[in-house]
């Protein structure tokens, strides 16, 4: 017997249990992402008009990543209903690029995988979160205001023509520093976000023209009243010339030593320095002097950008910005090791970056690091004040929640059914619906409940023959492959299976 005819039988046109994650998940991005939420899920997402930050542990399969894409989805329609009050999305779940470039920056023992992350900062987070944001900000400028992924995100071109120069400056200015983008290269990439915003450069290019017309002078001078041949021995001639360069040279030098810093302290981001030093060339002495760079290695100027980013970000109808943390544990450089998560996430809790005005800040993090939580020092909990952050220290499953789960998704399945089953139909009569709860209870996390539920309709299928079949699952076959289930849960649980 096959499962597929187990599931025909109750008009179930594909398997509801055959996906273990989110992202690939079908049957829940369809038919499951705005109608099965956590119990916590009011305090995890909050309200787009007042953004506040939340943090959330659990282990690996009850839910991080689903909540994610739900906090996504939501927020999608937020951003359709209040067009002037949009929230700005930032998904910082792909930690390896940012990881790569960091670790290349080390040298000696630092750069081993068991040491690098203890000289991860909180700005290094900064730089991150600063570049994700950035760069969709600058590809949707380029892209005509459009945004491929999400139209909900796209830019008015009403609001972007309303800009003023010194907002225009600010995005460009960001973009130098923070665009990340690969498909052209960084000069060309920041010309044409400079066309697209109509930011004229032609007067930052005055030194030039001054060390270029002293130096005609000069020549024409020689060669109406002297011999030519004699500018190369005249030593004031040469003064004229050097002095006519000399702010050229100067603010050159000013830029250059301002782009190597740059490149020296963003870690996460390969930068090349004479590129950057081409790109702030391209500013004018007023416009670029004085301003925040993120040249030191100090959270201070980061905070200025995110300031400068948040101001533009409202012009443009985005009244927040919302960032998504998920998918610690995933990067290589991590590879799950507890230590290392915990030496990365631990400068993230600050609670003047967290509680940062218009920032809503969502931590889906592993359970793994909860045992280090518990062991810090007083000020750490001064520093972060978690009290303060929505935390929810277990994201937790009771029976009931993973049976509903288990309803809501073979409901969605059934199409062809002219009554939609329930989790309890596939069962014989004998099970009661209070012992399938408290079964379920004891799996604890919905990834678990799938691998179950899979495993379950396989092995009742294989008791029986298609000419023979058997459309209820039986008692003997649920208590024997809950057994088994569960010692490969314990197991994995311990480090010594795969679950």
């Amino acid at each position: 017997m096959k499962v597929h005819q187990f599931l025909d039988h109750y008009g179930i046109t594909e398997n509801p249990f055959a996906q273990e994650d989110a992202q690939s998940d079908k049957v829940f991005q369809q038919h499951c992402l705005t109608g099965t939420y956590h119990p916590a899920w009011d305090k995890v997402f909050g309200d787009p008009a007042t953004p506040s930050t939340a943090v959330v542990f659990g282990e690996q399969g009850s839910g991080k990543t689903a909540m994610r894409l739900q906090i996504v989805g939501r927020l999608d329609q937020h951003n359709r209903e209040q067009s002037g009050q949009r929230a700005f999305i930032v998904e910082y779940d792909d930690f390896n690029p940012f990881l790569d470039n960091f670790r290349e920056r080390l040298s000696g023992r630092r750069r081993r995988p068991e040491k690098a992350l203890q000289s991860w900062r909180l700005w290094d987070h900064m730089d991150a979160i600063l570049s994700l944001a950035v760069t969709r900000l600058a590809n949707d400028i380029r892209n005509q205001g459009e945004d491929p992924n999400d139209s909900a995100m796209s830019i008015r071109t009403d609001d972007l023509a309303a800009l003023t120069r010194p907002q225009r400056r600010d995005i460009l200015l960001l973009a130098a520093c923070y665009d990340n983008s690969r498909e052209i290269g960084a000069k060309r990439r920041w010309n044409a976000l400079r066309r697209k915003l109509r930011f004229s450069t032609w007067r930052a290019k005055w030194d030039r023209a001054l060390g270029l017309g002293v130096t005609v002078l000069v020549v024409a001078l020689f060669y109406w009243l002297f011999d030519l041949k004699s500018v190369l021995t005249t030593w004031w001639a040469w003064l004229l010339i050097a002095i006519g360069w000399a702010p050229f040279v100067m603010h050159q030098a000013w830029i250059l030593w301002q782009s190597w810093w740059i490149r020296r302290q963003i870690r996460v981001i390969d930068h090349q320095t004479m590129a950057l030093r081409k790109i702030l060339s391209s500013f004018e002495r007023s416009e670029i002097i004085g301003q925040s760079l993120p040249a030191k290695a100090r959270g201070d100027d980061r905070y200025e950008l995110l300031n400068k980013l948040q101001a533009v970000l409202k012009s443009l109808g985005f009244t927040s910005l919302v960032v998504l943390v998920d998918r610690v544990d995933e990067p290589h450089l991590i590879n799950g090791s507890p230590e290392r998560m915990r030496d990365m996430l631990w400068p993230m809790f600050d609670n003047k970056f967290l509680k940062h005005p218009g920032i809503a800040f969502k931590l889906l993090l592993p359970s793994a690091v909860v045992g280090y939580l518990n062991r810090q020092e007083k000020e750490f909990y001064e520093k972060s004040r978690l009290d303060k952050q929505n935390l929810i220290p277990s994201l937790t499953w009771t029976g009931q929640g993973l049976f509903d789960i288990a309803n809501d998704r073979i409901r969605a399945c059934a199409k062809l059914a002219e009554t939609r089953p329930g989790i309890r139909d596939l069962f014989d009569a004998s099970i009661t619906e209070p012992e399938l709860i408290a079964t379920f209870d004891r799996l604890r996390a919905p990834r678990h409940m799938f691998k179950f539920m899979y495993r379950l309709l396989v092995d009742h299928c294989s008791k029986y023959t298609e000419d023979q079949p058997e459309w209820k699952i039986q008692r003997e076959t649920l208590h024997a492959t809950l057994a088994l289930f569960l010692r490969d849960l314990e197991a994995y649980d311990n480090k010594r299976g795969t679950g």
